[in-house]
């Protein structure tokens, strides 16, 4: 499975089962709303090893500037890539296992010096994490991707006023 969005590929999201597609949404949404080009691709670092190291440096011949790793149980997927990139890779830890993904967070996190993954929470708030902390590695040397930040950001302050003012409207009205 590989799908691109509309221009290079900057971002590519690599998943170590289809099931795992799904729990990535978040990602889909956050980077399509900051217009970041991307591409996903299902690859797994025990099933399928070759292929994983050749999507990466083909990936890589391509522009891809940056990796977004996700898997479940032993989630070696962002290691393998880590192991295969300079590039920054940013581990999602899936929960597809009886453990909640929390033997996918200790896989991810518990890295070996000198081969560093950035990891994220859990699940949907940590693809979506992934997304947005990917915008601000690749803001470092794009000003259009820093002000659509800075433009998340005051939607993001935006949503807590508006809520904060429906919940003393709300309390209010209960006297």
């Amino acid at each position: 499975m590989s799908t691109k969005t509309e221009g290079n590929p900057v971002v590519a999201i690599l998943m170590g089962s289809a099931s795992d597609a799904d729990k990535l949404l978040g990602a889909r949404e956050v980077l399509s709303k900051l217009a970041i080009p991307f591409e996903v691709t299902v690859t797994s670092a025990h099933r399928s090893p070759a292929r994983t190291v050749d999507y990466v440096r083909d990936a890589e011949t391509r522009g891809v500037k940056l990796f977004i790793a996700a898997a479940g149980g032993a989630a070696h997927l962002a290691g393998v890539v880590a192991a295969h990139t300079l590039k920054p890779v940013i581990g999602v830890p899936v929960d597809s296992t009886p453990l909640a993904g929390f033997d996918a967070l200790l896989s991810t996190v518990q890295m070996p010096p000198g081969i560093p993954v950035a990891t994220v929470a859990v699940g949907d708030m940590g693809a979506r994490n992934a997304a947005y902390l990917a915008a601000r590695i690749l803001g470092l040397g794009s000003e259009s991707v820093t002000a659509t930040l800075a433009k998340e950001r005051d939607r993001l302050e935006a949503s807590v006023i508006e809520g904060d003012k429906k919940v003393k409207a709300a309390w209010a009205a209960k006297g």
